[in-house]
């Protein structure tokens, strides 16, 4: 088993503006760079990269998405999960993942 990598941060939840839109939090520019420097070689299709998180006491398997526009990763966070660590848009929330 590799050992992972864990990196903490805290990011506003947003909205992506399209209709049904997802929301996420956007991962530090610096932790951006240093993964995609580092860790590129394990990104699948569209800068898609497996990853475990962790907010609160919550943690689940899920994937980070590199955005080229804004030039960092995308953390996705789902309804369920917004749900139980009961969080709102614009809500700063501290971040563990794990790649």
């Amino acid at each position: 088993m590799q050992a992972k990598i864990k990196y903490v941060f805290s990011s506003k939840l947003w909205k992506d503006n399209m209709q049904g839109g997802w929301f996420f939090v956007s991962l530090p520019k610096e932790i951006s760079e240093e993964i995609r420097e580092n860790l590129k070689w394990q990104e699948e299709g569209w800068g898609r990269m497996k990853t475990s998180a962790k907010i609160k006491k919550i943690e689940w398997d899920t994937a980070i998405w590199f955005d080229k526009k804004a030039n960092t990763y995308l953390l996705p966070i789902k309804a369920n999960i917004r749900k139980k660590i009961n969080v709102k848009l614009d809500d700063l929330i501290t971040v563990s993942i794990s790649i």
